[in-house]
């Protein structure tokens, strides 16, 4: 584990690392979209990567860095969903026992998953406190090796691999990329492949209003906690860390703001006019993207779809 900013070769070897496991995701377009916002979008579609989410690349990549000793007693995380996912998929790769903290109103979608990969499963009230001190038990009890959701170099480093296949496939020089952020694995990843690999992209980030912490941390340039938390975008209510925070400063240009309702339209048009299954997390990109479209008119929008676990017994529309 290295306790380093990703660099473009640390970067390429996450990629190569991980390859194998992964699902090379393809790039989607709309031209009624592309309509509609004036400009030019290309879609990168990991609701269709492996466990139904970008995280699976950031945890591999965490996982398999692990060295044998690392991995005797297993490896734990705590996660809403989709890092679950991603870190039980990868201990089951590597033949390694797994215990997961799930806050005890996760989506039963994701809970049936994890459940699905063979960890063991503890829930807890659905604060980061409470997160952190029943994994901080688990690993008191089992010694069991943490791999932080987003705070964590390997992690950052394997999310990167998302806009690095989007740079490489694309085609075109990109002029934005836009990814969601929660914690902010995956848009320091995205802001470093950026940087490496296409530096005349501009990164720029969507936030829900209703857990809209990281537009207050960039603005204030120190780590806040949002106001409130309400937001249906169940994957997006963490704060940033202190790895995070540093590298989104550095390399994102802006960070933009989308209610609820918001959220659901963009939900619905990637699922009506483009057939994909799409969790409300994975269209906070295009919600800001159909807020903001003066920013973005004219351009060429790389945009991640981050995932599409959606509980299909709760739709919002």
């Amino acid at each position: 584990m290295t306790g380093t900013v990703p660099t473009k070769i640390t970067i390429e070897a996450a990629h190569a690392l991980v390859k194998p496991f992964i699902h090379h995701t393809p790039i989607a377009t709309s031209s009624f979209l592309n309509d509609h916002c004036e400009a030019e979008l290309f879609f990168k579609c990991e609701n269709l990567q492996k466990i139904g989410a970008f995280k699976a690349r950031g945890g591999l990549n965490a996982v398999l860095s692990l060295s044998e000793e690392q991995l005797k007693n297993g490896v734990t995380t705590h996660s809403s969903g989709n890092h679950a996912q991603a870190i039980a998929f990868a201990a089951a790769k590597v033949g390694a026992k797994c215990y997961i903290v799930m806050p005890d109103n996760s989506p039963r979608v994701k809970i049936s998953a994890v459940e699905g990969y063979g960890a063991e499963i503890t829930f807890c009230k659905n604060t980061p406190e409470e997160r952190q001190r029943t994994v901080d038990e688990i690993i008191a009890n089992t010694g069991a090796t943490f791999i932080h959701p987003f705070n964590n170099y390997e992690v950052i480093a394997g999310q990167a691999t998302a806009s690095k296949e989007l740079i490489d496939d694309v085609g075109v020089a990109l002029d934005v990329i836009i990814a969601p952020v929660g914690g902010g694995g995956l848009l320091s990843g995205t802001a470093l492949s950026a940087q490496y690999f296409s530096p005349g992209t501009k990164v720029y980030a969507g936030e829900p209003e209703g857990a809209a912490d990281a537009v207050l941390s960039f603005r204030s340039d120190k780590i806040e906690k949002a106001p409130y938390i309400n937001t249906i975008a169940d994957g997006l209510l963490t704060y940033l860390g202190d790895k995070t925070f540093p590298i989104i400063k550095a390399g994102v240009t802006d960070i933009l703001t989308v209610s609820d309702e918001e959220i659901i339209q963009a939900m619905r048009y990637l699922w009506e006019r483009m057939k994909l299954v799409v969790e409300p997390s994975g269209a906070v990109s295009l919600a800001a993207v159909l807020k903001n479209k003066e920013v973005f008119k004219g351009k060429k929008v790389g945009i991640i779809i981050s995932g599409g676990n959606v509980d299909l017994g709760k739709l919002p529309f």
